[in-house]
């Protein structure tokens, strides 16, 4: 009689295609979340494909009178770590169940401690890097102390204490963690390359005493952190032209700034006069020459050209964030709303509101692939 039950390879091949078949089932089902905050403490997760808000999860023992700021997210997009209560405490919440797994408080007794906005995850996950202005509080007046990067362990919990501390400049605004872990950049005045392990400044990148002829002293304001579809850092920046009259239409120039994470890479290009203000930009992580700019206007600039093309918009946003595959462009910050445009056409797709239409003031928009 023929036998015809399977071998032991044949059974181990058929459990391999399964596996496989399942794991790229689960790959084409995974899709992009939204996660952000609002007021008076909520951290939001939206579903981005089908433009409905999933979670609205209290922040534990939050201000009701200042809204959340910046997010980080975990690398296996589980946890979003939040900066809250008047920018002084910093809470790890799961996404799907809204449990505070972790909390670290930047005040400790006299010593009052906050950070605006400046805050990363360690690409392995293990780590959480925040940025601490300082001031003793002290009968009739505030000593201000040296800042410094609190590092913390995310498996801490909620009493989360630094396990060290690294010496940091003033004036930073972002932290952002090299892919392999073994730099971690601030960004402020100038871009500085630190050793995670002991804040020894590696190298930098500069900014503020960026040297050009025929350029002054170029400035900017980033507070967001929306870098993680692409790895690509990129803020807008403003510039005199010093070979100008002052009331010269060129006397300032506006322009992008960006730096590849991956690679310590910088690029930058001017792209036209000052004439409208720039908040935050995102680059598309599939045609990445191409930089989505928002504020009053939804602006797209060619990095290799300089082409920019732009709509209005009809009301201000803070934030900018993009779709895994490049062709939606999100919009969020400021009021209660995050909108959805066509990268392509810069056509409004859509808006999911926040819960009661409350605002996102300067919260981060980030974007989650699940």
């Amino acid at each position: 009689m023929r036998n015809t039950q399977p071998t032991w390879h044949q059974a181990a091949l058929q459990a391999g295609v399964a596996a496989l078949l399942a794991a790229l089932a689960g790959a084409a089902a995974a899709k992009d979340y939204i996660v952000t905050a609002c007021r008076p403490g909520t951290l939001v997760v939206i579903d981005a494909q089908e433009r409905r808000l999933v979670h609205a999860h209290p922040l534990p023992n939050s201000s009701r009178s200042h809204g959340p700021g910046a997010i980080a997210i975990s690398p296996d997009g589980r946890v979003a770590y939040v900066l809250h209560n008047h920018w002084e405490t910093v809470s790890g919440i799961e996404i799907d169940s809204g449990k505070e797994v972790f909390r670290a408080e930047l005040t400790q007794g006299a010593v009052r401690g906050k950070s605006f906005n400046g805050i990363d995850i360690s690409p392995d996950g293990k780590e959480l890097a925040v940025y601490t202005v300082r001031n003793e509080i002290l009968p009739g007046e505030l000593r201000p102390l040296e800042p410094h990067i609190a590092v913390y362990d995310t498996a801490s919990g909620l009493g989360a204490e630094p396990v060290r501390k690294l010496p940091a400049p003033r004036r930073v605004s972002n932290l952002l963690w090299a892919p392999g872990g073994k730099t971690l950049y601030a960004f402020g005045w100038e871009m500085l390359k630190l050793d995670p392990q002991t804040g020894a400044v590696q190298g930098s990148h500069p900014f503020r005493s960026w040297q050009r002829p025929h350029f002054g002293q170029a400035d900017t304001l980033n507070f967001w952190l929306q870098r993680e579809q692409s790895n690509v850092f990129v803020t807008p920046y403003f510039v005199p032209r010093t070979d100008r009259k002052p009331d010269s239409p060129d006397a300032v120039k506006a322009g992008l700034w960006t730096l590849d994470l991956a690679t310590d890479q910088v690029r930058f290009k001017e792209f036209e006069n000052a004439s409208v203000v720039l908040f935050s930009s995102v680059v598309n992580p599939v045609r990445r020459d191409e930089v989505f700019t928002v504020f009053n206007q939804l602006t797209r600039t060619d990095l290799r050209t300089g082409k920019s093309e732009r709509v209005d918009l009809d009301h201000s946003f803070y934030s900018v964030n993009m779709s895994t595959d490049g062709s939606e462009v999100y919009l969020g910050g400021a009021g209660g709303v995050v909108a959805f445009y066509d990268s392509r056409s810069m056509k409004k797709l859509g808006a999911v509101n926040m819960p009661g239409n409350a605002d996102q003031s300067i919260a981060s928009l980030r974007v989650v692939k699940r």
